[in-house]
């Protein structure tokens, strides 16, 4: 079953349950999906719906940020259990040992000898990461084993 397919099922099974809270960040996920294919005249793919999933993680995490800062504990909260709700969709991260792997076996395949060679390496990688990995620390781990 495609993601999209599962997030409609899932929200049909909440309304069942009358979970409120679980409808409305369905329905908001289901509709950046909407959204996403009016406006490219597509249909989404699992591919193009795992990078609308972790944008809106990303977009979450630094909401919930800046409510935290601003001592808005409860949307802080209500941010945090949305992002669990979008995780559920995500496929299985990698853990910061298997990036590692992956990015000193794709330094050695490019030949990649210093920080110049960063952008050779991130294009190289970011095809086996895309919606498996943060960018964020895949790119922090690419810098620490170029520089070393």
């Amino acid at each position: 079953m495609a993601i999209a397919e599962q997030i409609n099922s899932d929200i049909k099974e909440a309304m069942k349950a009358k979970e409120k809270e679980l409808v409305t960040t369905l329905r908001s996920l289901s509709a950046e999906i909407k959204q996403y294919e009016i406006d490219n005249r597509v249909e989404a793919s699992d591919e193009i719906v795992i990078s609308i999933i972790t944008k809106g993680i990303k977009t979450r995490q630094e909401s919930a940020s800046q409510y935290a800062e601003a001592g808005r504990e409860d949307l802080e909260t209500v941010e945090l259990a949305e992002i669990e709700v979008y995780k559920k969709y995500q496929p299985v991260q990698l853990s910061e040992e298997e990036i590692r792997a992956i990015v000193t076996e794709t330094i050695a395949s490019t030949g990649a000898a210093s920080a110049k060679d960063m952008g050779k390496v991130m294009g190289a990688l970011m095809p086996k990461t895309k919606g498996k990995a943060d960018g964020q620390l895949v790119n922090k781990i690419v810098k620490e084993l170029l520089s070393a």
